[in-house]
Order: C-alpha cells, then sequence, then structure tokens
C-alpha cells in the first residue's frame, strides 16, 4: 500500500463493514449511513440475468454512503471513459480514470454513481487528487442497488467504461492479480 492518497468517500472511523456472504449478513440491515463491502469476497446476491448464475467472486471495494455523498479522486490522473451502463445489476453511471502508480499504469473504475455525474465529462479530462468526480447516485438510476460507489483498480486496460466487478469462481485467481486490493489505495479501510 502506498500512503498519501486521498479519500474516494470520506467514511467515518466507525464504519460499518458488511458481510454479503451469506443470507443472513445479506438481511443485516445498514447500523449507519457509511458501510464497507469487502474485496475477494464470495457473495450470494448476484441473482441478474447479467450474472448468468456463475459470478459471485467481488473484486472490487463497495463504499456504501448516502445518494449526493461526494466521490473524489484518490491521485491525478486523467477521465479514461464513462458511460451509463444501465441494465439490471450493472454499475449505471460509471466513470473510469487512468493513473501513473510507481511506474504501473493503473485504471480504476467508479460505478453507481448518479447521472449528473457524468455531465460535463470528456475523455482525455485531467483530474486531480481531491477533486470531486461525481455523486453517490440513487436505486433508481445506479442499476437497482443500494446507494454506494463500486471502486475497483485493474492493471487490464478496460473496453470502454466497464469490469467485470464480480467474477467467477474459475476466473478469481487471474481476476485478483488484474484486478489488485484497491486498499492499495484506499488504505485499512477494513
Amino acid at each position: 500500500m502506498i500512503s498519501g492518497f486521498h479519500p474516494v468517500i470520506e467514511l467515518p472511523p466507525d464504519v460499518q463493514v458488511l458481510d454479503l456472504s451469506s443470507p443472513e449478513g445479506v438481511e443485516a440491515p445498514r447500523t449507519g449511513a457509511f458501510s464497507v463491502g469487502r474485496y475477494n469476497e464470495v457473495r450470494c446476491i448476484y441473482n441478474q440475468s447479467l450474472f448468468g448464475g456463475l459470478r459471485n467472486i467481488h473484486v472490487g471495494i463497495d463504499l456504501g454512503a448516502p445518494v449526493g455523498t461526494s466521490v473524489h479522486a484518490f491521485v491525478g490522473g486523467e477521465v479514461f471513459a464513462f458511460a451509463n451502463n444501465d441494465q439490471d445489476g450493472d454499475y449505471g453511471p460509471t466513470l473510469v480514470t487512468r493513473h501513473l502508480l510507481e511506474g504501473e499504469v493503473v485504471w480504476a473504475l467508479f460505478g453507481h454513481l448518479s447521472c449528473a455525474s457524468l455531465e460535463g465529462k470528456k475523455v482525455g479530462q485531467a483530474v486531480a487528487a481531491g477533486e470531486v468526480l461525481g455523486w453517490v447516485g440513487c436505486e433508481e438510476e445506479n442499476g437497482g442497488w443500494p446507494p454506494h460507489v463500486h471502486f475497483q483498480l485493474s492493471r487490464v486496460e478496460p473496453v470502454g467504461a466497464d469490469l467485470p466487478g464480480v467474477v467467477t469462481v474459475d476466473q478469481r485467481e487471474q481476476a485478483l492479480r488484474d484486478y489488485p486490493d484497491p486498499r492499495w489505495v484506499l488504505g485499512p479501510v477494513y
């Protein structure tokens, strides 16, 4: 982990870490306005046709926050792609940025944003550390999910504004190499 990155979302110190690996965990209510969903977690929540019934390994970190919460660039970079991935269960409004970290090109995906987050964006547009990139979207615009941002890093150049945020068990080993633990830049959020 490298230190000195700006928080993607300003989380309180007592943030709730969710357990989405069992029906009991999924049904447990959030105890506060903010939460964290874990990386490399086997989840039982992906029943939309988009996932084909097989993808259940989460390869990002979910940062739960109230609708309208600001989402920030963790470091300087540029806008790589953006789109509204509006299928049921998909990311909804999505932004992908490109960065150079420790001499390595890395892409960052911010999914489940508000539609307003994509307004005025241009491919190649510079972003500064701490800059507001967008805002947490509501269920009606973010693919049908409770308000949160799916934050994912990638060592593989995305095709447009999309990355597989959930993979199959057979894809897990390669996915963990391609999509490194976001705590690399988020710090110890859990």
